[in-house]
């Protein structure tokens, strides 16, 4: 994937974002009680602790990326029992779930401080050692951006009435990146009401609200997009 080229993106800050929704995070988690930790996210079976849990135990593969460690990760994951993606993330989930929520917030601040930092510091052209080979810093953080995006809203981290428009336009554009990225068979154009999506068996339009949920495989159940469409557009969860 090394020739990857974020020419669509030139005129957004990764780091930037990725600061913003880390922000975002910790000033909501800061504001919780017991209570709060206690409540359901969007993500099936987790409490907002367990989100917390999730990304504190992410920074693993972070820094593993960060340091070219990516196969010694995955080495000890296997010695711990652990393949694939999901389960990685029930066991970071799982080995958080006994210790003081105060104890795994700390160590989420500090490890992703660690590695928001050094992302910057390397710059959005450098190479970065990765679970699908090497990628660019810069694509890779507008891919974290996107996931603590989702996870703030996971959780109900509250995003102010000023933000909101820049905030969709970024994550309908790492969305529309993505998907080109992937060779994704779905074709999108710009329409009145938000976005047209087709070329998968069938069509809609998506309000630009929607594409970003679709994109995230955040969109409940029982929305109306065809199955066919709702598999094509899912490229950054």
């Amino acid at each position: 994937m090394s020739d990857v080229s974020d020419a669509p993106l030139a005129d957004l800050d990764p780091f930037d974002l990725f600061d913003a929704e880390a922000a975002r995070l910790n000033d909501f988690f800061s504001s919780l009680d017991q209570d709060g930790w206690a409540r359901p996210s969007r993500c099936e079976g987790w409490s907002v602790r367990d989100v917390l849990a999730h990304l504190a135990g992410e920074e693993l593969y972070n820094h593993a990326c960060l340091d070219g460690e990516v196969g010694g990760l995955f080495e000890m994951l296997d010695r711990e029992g652990v393949s694939g993606y999901d389960e990685f993330n029930e066991w970071c989930v799982r080995q958080r779930r006994d210790l003081p929520v105060g104890e795994v917030l700390e160590e989420w601040r500090e490890k992703n401080g660690e590695t928001r930092r050094r992302m910057r510091e390397l710059g959005r052209h450098a190479m970065l050692e990765t679970s699908v080979g090497p990628y660019p810093v810069g694509l890779q953080t507008f891919h974290y951006a996107s996931e603590y995006a989702t996870h703030a809203d996971d959780v109900g981290a509250p995003v102010a009435d000023e933000e909101e428009a820049d905030r969709i336009h970024w994550r309908v554009r790492v969305g529309l990146f993505v998907l080109g990225e992937q060779g994704a068979k779905a074709r999108i154009e710009p329409t009145a009401e938000g976005l047209l999506v087709y070329g998968v068996g069938s069509e809609a339009v998506l309000s630009r609200q929607e594409f970003v949920e679709a994109t995230v495989g955040r969109l409940p159940g029982d929305h109306r997009l065809p199955a066919e469409i709702r598999t094509a557009l899912r490229v950054l969860a």
